[in-house]
Formats: C-alpha cells, sequence, structure tokens
C-alpha cells in the first residue's frame, strides 16, 4: 500500500483545532497543512502563524475555490459541522468533523444521501475508539475469548460551572444540539458501542439539574443490545470529581477503564474469573502502546484514504450512535421505552433532539402565556 502525503485545511481555529493542526504535524510526513480557515481571519492568521500555515481564509467555499485539498478537518461549533460537510462532499473532498457530526438524525440522513454522490467522504472525531486496548477489546470480544457480553456501565460525570456556558453556542439546543449526551458522554457511549455493537431499546430520564442552560446538565439510561448485554450509560456536568469510566463484564472477565479525557494502556485492566487465568496472558500479549486520542485516529483515517477505503469513524458508525442520542431524549422527555429504528421522518425527535421540547422548557413557556 502506496502511502501518499495528503493536503489538509482546518476549518474553525478555536481550542480543539490545535490537537488536530498537532495531529497533522505529527504524521511523519503522511499529511501537511495547506490552510486555515476561520470567520475571524485575525484568528486564523495567529493559528496559522502557530503551526506554519501558508494560507489563511475567511469560509470554506474560498478554501475549496481557491485550495487543492484532500482532506478538511472541521472543527467549528457544532450548528455549523454537517452544512459545512455537505460543501465538501459537494466538492468531492473528504471530511473529519468532530463532534457530533450533526444535529440530528434527519441532518445525518442527508450526509449519508449526500456522500452515495460524492467521491468525499464524512468521518467523525471519536478517537476515543482508537487507543490500543480498545482495538484490543474488541478483537478478544470478537473471538469469543471473553465469552458473553452481560453487563456494562459508561460513566462521563464532567463538571462544567456556570461561566462555561457564557460562550453563546453552548447550552442551547438549536446551536449545540444537546448537553452532556450530545456534547460530552458522547465519546464515552460511542466506545460502548463499538465494543458491545448495535444497541437495541433504551429507556432514559434527562434533567437540568443546576445549570442555565436550555439543554440537560444531566442525563441517565438503561440500554439493551442485540448481543443480549444490558448496559448503563450516566452523563452528567455537575460531579466534581470528575471521571469517564467503563466497565465490561463478560463471562470470563471484567475489563475497565477509568480516565478523563484520554486514555492509555495503564488505564485498563482486566479482571479474570476464577478458572479464566487464561484470559489475563491473553490480555497482556496483545497489542500496545498507542493511546487514544486525536494522532491515534488520524492516522487510521490515513491508512484508510491510502486503501481507498472510506476514513473511520464512518457516517453509517457515527449514526447509530446519533440515533441513540435522539431516543434517550424521546424516552426522557415522552416517559416511554424507545427502540432502535423508531426515530425516522415523522417523529419529532428526527429533525430536532429535543422534539416536542425538553419539560423544564415546556413549563416555563407555559407559566409565561
Amino acid at each position: 500500500m502506496t502511502q501518499r502525503n495528503y493536503r489538509a485545511a482546518v476549518v474553525g481555529t478555536g481550542s480543539i483545532a490545535h490537537a488536530h493542526a498537532q495531529a497533522i504535524r505529527d504524521s511523519g510526513g503522511r499529511a501537511h497543512l495547506v490552510a486555515a480557515v476561520d470567520v475571524d481571519l485575525d484568528r486564523a492568521r495567529t493559528f496559522a502563524a502557530t503551526f506554519n500555515v501558508p494560507r489563511t481564509y475567511g469560509s470554506l467555499a474560498e478554501l475549496l475555490l481557491e485550495a487543492e485539498v484532500d482532506l478538511v478537518h472541521l472543527c467549528t461549533p457544532p450548528r455549523q459541522h454537517a452544512p459545512l460537510a455537505m460543501e465538501c462532499l459537494k466538492a468531492g473532498v473528504t471530511a473529519l468533523v468532530e463532534k457530533p457530526t450533526a444535529l440530528s438524525v434527519s441532518e445525518m440522513d442527508d450526509l449519508v444521501a449526500a456522500e452515495r454522490e460524492s467521491t468525499g467522504h464524512v468521518a467523525t472525531v471519536f478517537q476515543h475508539r482508537f487507543g490500543s486496548a480498545a482495538a484490543r477489546l474488541r478483537r478478544m470480544a470478537a473471538a469469543g475469548e471473553l465469552g458473553r457480553p452481560l453487563i456494562a456501565t459508561c460513566d462521563t460525570q464532567w463538571y462544567r460551572d456556570d461561566a462555561y456556558f457564557s460562550v453563546p453556542w453552548r447550552g442551547s439546543w438549536e446551536t449545540e444540539g444537546g448537553g452532556p449526551t450530545m456534547g460530552h458522554g458522547i465519546h464515552q457511549f460511542d466506545l460502548l458501542f463499538s465494543v458491545l455493537g448495535p444497541w437495541q431499546e433504551v429507556t432514559a430520564v434527562a434533567v437540568r439539574q443546576a445549570r442555565p442552560t436550555q439543554t440537560e446538565d444531566v442525563s441517565m439510561a438503561l440500554v439493551t443490545f442485540a448481543n443480549g448485554a444490558v448496559a448503563s450509560i450516566v452523563n452528567s456536568l455537575v460531579s466534581p470529581r470528575q471521571t469517564s469510566a467503563l466497565r465490561f463484564d463478560y463471562e470470563r472477565a471484567t475489563v475497565e477503564v477509568e480516565h478523563l479525557y484520554g486514555y492509555s494502556d495503564e488505564n485498563w485492566s482486566l479482571t479474570a474469573a476464577h478458572g479464566y487465568d487464561d484470559v489475563a496472558d491473553l490480555w497482556r500479549r496483545g497489542e500496545s502502546g498507542v493511546p487514544s486520542g486525536h494522532h491515534a485516529q488520524l492516522a487510521a483515517v490515513l491508512d484508510a484514504l491510502d486503501a481507498g477505503q472510506p476514513p473511520p469513524v464512518t457516517l453509517s458508525d457515527a449514526r447509530r450512535t446519533m440515533e441513540f442520542v435522539a431516543a434517550l431524549y424521546a424516552s426522557a422527555f415522552l416517559g416511554e421505552r424507545i427502540q432502535s429504528g423508531q426515530i425516522t421522518a415523522g417523529n419529532p425527535f428526527y429533525t430536532r433532539m429535543d422534539g416536542i421540547g425538553a419539560p423544564w422548557t415546556r413549563i416555563t413557556t407555559s407559566t409565561t402565556r
């Protein structure tokens, strides 16, 4: 397989763009930054000076018209992700999009349809899939070395104070698409889904406990999977002791990880069930040494492009995760169990994650009439 050198551009030069730029810089010559784009040209120029980027633009449209690029990294606020990804597809350019890919399942389906007509692709940044320990767990699970999956827990308990939401696009359904379910815990439960496979049903609650937002600041869900496993998922922005933790209980072992914003092999552990010491040996002998992060995902994206394949995480992969977000909100706001495949055209949660409206929003509206 021949390795190319890919011309990359970063659109949106806020803080997360620096992680993308650093990953490109550290790609060993497999990619290089040719342009930076931001509606704030002064910020784009500062970013360009930091990372030695030769050209800056005020819009993606300008970039696609004037420069040749192979890969566009979309690092803007969430509301712009789907429209900008659509621009890339129309130009036949591949986009690597920060989460969430879109603000609704409807937007995801529009991207899926557009990708079918394009020579480009859309991949979503779910970097926790790409650490070597997660890859080892998926391989062992697929090989049956752990036995059946039985129970899992997935906790994203973070802390964001009121000042965090002073940024205008945060905490709004229209601009962020949701609270910690959509923008924070999504990394952890996407990793959960990559291990356990398709989810089947969700029963959930979502509440606004403390923060001055339109969206929830806590959600909790009980989830069943097609393979028979069951899981609990917690997403919080009101937890002073912050943690990101997943636990998988299989017939032959418990596999756990606890970290905050990214893990290495040292964050993972395996506890073998009685009589299954060989499972612990298999875990220790597995692939190792690659932490989760943008570097690991970018390497996988470039590998796929070299092979002429859609880069990970594909739109179909990301859609399953996004459908779960919509189903969680639907369950919480309707007080019902929601099945996979239930959020379709005509359902209010198909076009907006808050669907019929969050309960606290409906109360406020009725009170002011």
